[in-house]
């Protein structure tokens, strides 16, 4: 089994802006111990001959063709209806 200290889990606090108790290191040892056990115990599975599952809801991606459907309104109608454009765009403010 992976034995994990109590600076890995500092480390591991450090890097993730956590703040813990000496209580909560030792029980996050704990418990990330038990983890990376059951890793690999799930490591030791013969799997040959298993086919990876990529979807287990059988969705399938549905197209369409892109076609452009002619509204009526032009180009120059749209952007006379927005409050400012400007190189055949509707302008608008900036989001930072």
């Amino acid at each position: 089994m992976t034995q994990i200290s109590r600076d890995d889990v500092l480390h591991l606090a450090q890097l993730s802006s956590l703040q813990l108790t000496d209580d909560e290191v030792d029980n996050l040892r704990a418990d990330i111990a038990n983890i990376l056990g059951y890793v690999e115990q799930l490591g030791e599975l013969d799997t040959t001959g298993v086919e990876p599952t990529y979807q287990v809801t059988d969705l399938e991606n549905v197209w369409r063709n892109d076609e452009v459907i002619d509204s009526g309104i032009d180009r120059e109608q749209l952007l006379a209806l927005a409050p400012a454009s400007a190189s055949n765009s509707v302008k608008v403010p900036k989001v930072l």
